[in-house]
């Protein structure tokens, strides 16, 4: 072997043997994925601020605006701009998706479906195309936020070192959740947010041992973010720092009014799909009349275009008629719905927040006018703001820490949180899901929350049962039978019929403590129009013999009724609870050796 080639292998293997090293230390240290979490968490501040920048880009190259400017609040934004840019934006968002589905056909997985699924895997190049259309869409003034695009960044990217490093499945699931609570702390500049966040809705259950690296994510997310100076909304006014008892009652009135409203929202996304693909079948026509209809909303007021930092900024610092609040509301919120449901990419999150504080400061505005001079607009719409958006996101502390972080005032905070806390009642009570999940359940997905069932759907009738149960024909004379299986060789026998399929089950027992008028052991068949297929998940497989009262059952192909093998409840339900136990080990802690 020549000089240069022995080198190379001894170097390939020395990185070989460190990458197990390193893979090894991963696995059974908590401090080494914490300081995975860290590196991943600064890696998507960068990205959170390259999106958001790459956005604003766009954004002053279609319509114009300064480097300070918030297109939401822009003013004096020539028409044909308005109505030009959003069309000509769906066109080409329409392009790009057709190039896209070329290089990548299948649906991207976003962060809460793979943590409820997949057990935490993602693709980074899911990542890749929900982030291309997420600042295209942004970019030409659709009314959505970037928030989608940075939770698909932060999670695909910890997704994959995962993957690498080969981390058990629990620990998967909380790196994901440690990315995406990066992406949004970068995003809001507040690393409690999007700690929460995480935990709230991409992991779905709090621990102690998921707290070190999501936390450490997103502190080292904000941090990257702040060095860059990335831009982020705040309340440019001074909060009070005590609040009066009687504001409660309001906030809580709040809660409730932002509860109802955001189901509304909700269903209105949701009928305006339906409504938009009969009307307009075509695809690319469908996201031309949705940007159409975006920039004739513009046109009453820019709060309609993109995700609404600049409105929202306003909307706390300025002073606002009650009826003119109500139109930007109105506005804001038909066009969120059209953005949306015609094809746009991007999500709710801070559409909601601004909907939100423009509801409260209604309220407010209202409040004065029936029983003058009313409570502060400022933290009516604090209030709003995090209780639209707790109803609508499902992260109540998420945002109760938003509005934490945003003022720095524990008083406002206890407001909020009463409200939050009625906004989530609502919202589980009459409607039971939250923007995300609504979505899941459109596209028939059985998802409420990230909490992992993919687990479930992985313990199948197929992998569980017995591959090779002990067969007789239906017909065989019940002598025959018992001199073949005598007793205390198998409990159960499966039958076939005369050509091969599955005609039912009988216990041995019996079968040697049946009458003698008993010809065939066929007479003695239990279960025959109770099967399971090779599919059915641990969970469907349990209320199976639950509703047929049966010891075993039988797993067939389908219907041609082919035996596959034979499954017994008490190994189904000890393998369950195998499972269980393992899953409640990882959430208390990472899993260490």
């Amino acid at each position: 072997m020549p000089a240069l080639a022995r080198r190379r292998l001894i170097l390939l293997r020395r990185h070989a043997r460190r990458a197990v090293a390193l893979r090894a230390l991963l696995r059974t240290s908590e401090v080494a994925i914490v300081a995975l979490a860290a590196i991943i968490g600064a890696a998507v501040g960068l990205l959170a601020w390259g999106m958001g920048a790459a956005a604003h880009g766009l954004q002053e190259l279609f319509y114009g605006i300064g480097p300070q400017m918030r297109l939401s609040s822009a003013s004096f934004l020539p028409s044909w701009r308005l109505l030009l840019v959003p069309v000509l934006g769906g066109l080409a968002l329409h392009g790009l998706n057709q190039l896209l589905r070329r290089w990548r056909p299948k649906p991207p997985v976003d962060p809460i479906e793979a943590n409820a699924l997949h057990g935490g895997r993602m693709s980074l190049t899911d990542a890749v195309v929900v982030g291309a259309q997420t600042i295209l869409s942004n970019g030409v003034g659709a009314s959505v936020g970037l928030e989608a695009g940075y939770a698909q960044a932060g999670g695909g990217l910890a997704s994959r070192l995962g993957l690498f490093f080969a981390l058990r499945r629990g620990d998967l699931r909380v790196l994901v959740g440690a990315g995406t609570a990066g992406a949004i702390g970068a995003a809001f500049d507040a690393p409690l947010t999007g700690a929460f966040y995480a935990f709230e809705l991409v992991i779905g259950t709090y621990s102690i041992g998921a707290l070190f690296p999501v936390v450490a994510s997103a502190v080292s997310a904000t941090l990257v973010a702040r060095m860059l100076e990335a831009g982020t909304y705040a309340v440019g006014s001074v909060v009070p720092s005590v609040v009066d008892n009687a504001l409660y009652p309001l906030a809580l009135v709040v809660g409730v009014l932002c509860g109802l409203s955001a189901i509304v929202l909700m269903r209105g996304v949701a009928f305006t799909e339906v409504m938009l693909a009969r009307l307009v079948p075509s695809a690319a026509w469908r996201l031309m009349v949705g940007g159409l209809c975006v920039g004739g909303l513009a046109t009453i007021s820019t709060v309609a275009l993109s995700a609404g930092h600049g409105a929202l900024h306003l909307a706390f610092v300025t002073e606002t008629p009650a009826r003119l609040v109500l139109l930007l509301m109105v506005v804001k919120a038909l066009a969120s719905m059209v953005s949306i449901a015609s094809g746009f990419r991007g999500g709710l999150f801070f559409a909601s927040l601004l909907i939100g504080a423009l509801g409260g400061k209604l309220f407010a505005g209202l409040m004065a006018m029936a029983l003058p001079p009313g409570p502060d607009p400022l933290v009516m719409s604090l209030v709003g703001m995090s209780a639209f958006g707790a109803a609508v996101i499902g992260a109540p502390l998420a945002m109760t820490f938003l509005a934490l972080e945003t003022t720095g005032s524990l008083a406002v905070a206890g407001l909020v949180l009463a409200a939050v806390a009625v906004a989530g009642l609502i919202v589980r009570r009459l409607f039971g899901y939250s923007f995300a999940t609504w979505r899941f359940h459109l596209r028939g997905e059985a998802i409420r929350s990230a909490h992992d069932i993919g687990w479930i759907n992985d313990l199948t009738a197929g992998r569980l049962m017995r591959r090779d149960p002990r067969t007789v024909p239906a017909a065989m004379d019940l002598a025959a039978f018992r001199k073949a299986v005598p007793l205390g060789a198998t409990n159960q026998v499966v039958l076939l019929d005369e050509g091969g399929r599955y005609a039912g089950i009988v216990s041995v027992p019996e079968a040697h403590a049946a009458p003698p008028e008993t010809a065939t052991v066929g007479e003695l068949a239990r279960q025959g129009d109770r099967v399971l297929l090779p599919r059915t998940n641990a969970r469907d497989a349990m209320a199976a013999f639950e509703a047929a009262e049966a010891e075993a059952l039988a797993v067939v192909d389908g219907p041609g009724r082919r035996v596959l093998g034979l499954l017994t409840e008490a190994h189904l339900l000890r393998r369950y609870g195998e499972e269980v136990e393992k899953r409640r080990r990882e959430e208390s802690g990472i899993g260490m050796g």
